[in-house]
């Protein structure tokens, strides 16, 4: 994952939870940063958006972490480029 990507990702978060930038890390959980299951939908909404990309319901139930989280739209990104093939 590339440091650009990353900062795109914890700016989302950080925007959607009003947190300040740095205390979004790669490694934050999301108990450590206060989002429950409704901020998550909301934080999605601001990927799928950022990234242009859908993230299918049943791809967030496990998600706990950015880092998590980051893998899973980075998958999803790298899915899209492939094409319609690759889904």
């Amino acid at each position: 994952m590339s440091d650009e990507f990353i900062q795109r990702i914890r700016t989302v978060i950080a925007n959607s939870q009003k947190l300040p930038i740095d205390k979004v890390t790669i490694d934050s959980t999301f108990q450590e940063l206060g989002i429950d299951s409704m901020d998550a939908v909301n934080i999605l909404f601001g990927l799928e958006s950022e990234f242009d990309i859908n993230i299918p319901d049943e791809e967030t139930k496990e998600i706990r972490t950015v880092r998590q989280m980051a893998e899973g739209v980075e998958k999803l990104i790298a899915a899209k480029a492939a094409g319609p093939a690759a889904q």
